[in-house]
């Protein structure tokens, strides 16, 4: 019998801290998904990655640094980015999914894959010195999008993830907390973040609930979905 698995999707500062918490609280099973190098100016926040990785697969710097402090954990990497053709595959071989990645098109991806496989997700995210996190239950019901229902246009006045730069700290504590609530379902139990987006506010020390229910308009876990398979043109993948 296959034991319970997590499939993290990013190896940077959200992945970290995830990892870390998975780790400690004992999983046996990770699998990261991540198409990335390790990059000297991220070390500050990708806190498993060392600078004797820079330039190398990020996933590769993952599993080494995991299997030293974890070695009753089996590390799998994919070193590829999520993407339409191969999320279903993916998450199939995962019973949760940590969504650790830092670009809107990836977010919104791993949501409808998440409620199409009918795995959880715990969306993770990190901006400048704020953070959230919401739990998707299997099959959705409220999910990710029914919340923020739609990416973006490309034109929007909104700042990349490079531009607006991450404090450091910040996906240290969002991943730590995304690592505890997989743990919880990981283990049978329920999740604490379901229909709540908790804000993480860094320079206030506060946490905010944002409590949101089920959209029946949703495209992907409403009652008339249009979203019944993962097509490439509703995600827009930008590299940050």
């Amino acid at each position: 019998m296959t034991a319970p698995g997590v499939l993290l999707i990013g190896a940077g500062g959200l992945g970290s801290g995830a990892a870390l918490a998975l780790g400690a609280a004992g999983l046996s099973r990770l699998g990261v998904v991540d198409d990335d190098v390790v990059d000297e100016s991220n070390l500050h926040r990708q806190v498993l990655h060392e600078e004797a990785w820079v330039g190398k697969p990020k996933v590769d710097s993952f599993r080494a640094a995991l299997e030293r402090r974890f070695p009753a954990m089996a590390v799998r990497v994919y070193p590829t980015r999520l993407e339409p053709q191969n999320a279903v595959a993916l998450l199939d071989e995962y019973d949760v999914v940590v969504d650790g990645s830092d670009n809107l098109g990836t977010k919104f991806l791993a949501n409808d894959a998440a409620v199409l496989t009918g795995r959880p997700l715990v969306h993770g995210a990190a901006v400048g010195t704020f953070g959230q996190l919401l739990t998707v239950p299997a099959g959705g019901r409220p999910c990710y999008r029914c919340l923020f229902e739609e990416l973006p246009p490309a034109d929007a006045d909104a700042p990349s993830c490079a531009e607006a730069g991450v404090l450091g700290p910040v996906p240290g504590v969002i991943g730590a907390l995304q690592g505890v609530e997989a743990m919880r379902l990981v283990r049978g139990e329920a999740p604490a973040f379901v229909g709540r987006l908790i804000r993480y506010d860094s320079p206030a020390l506060s946490l905010r609930t944002v409590s949101f229910g089920a959209n029946l308009r949703c495209r992907v876990c409403g009652s008339a979905p249009s979203i019944t398979r993962l097509r490439p043109e509703l995600y827009r993948q930008e590299a940050c």
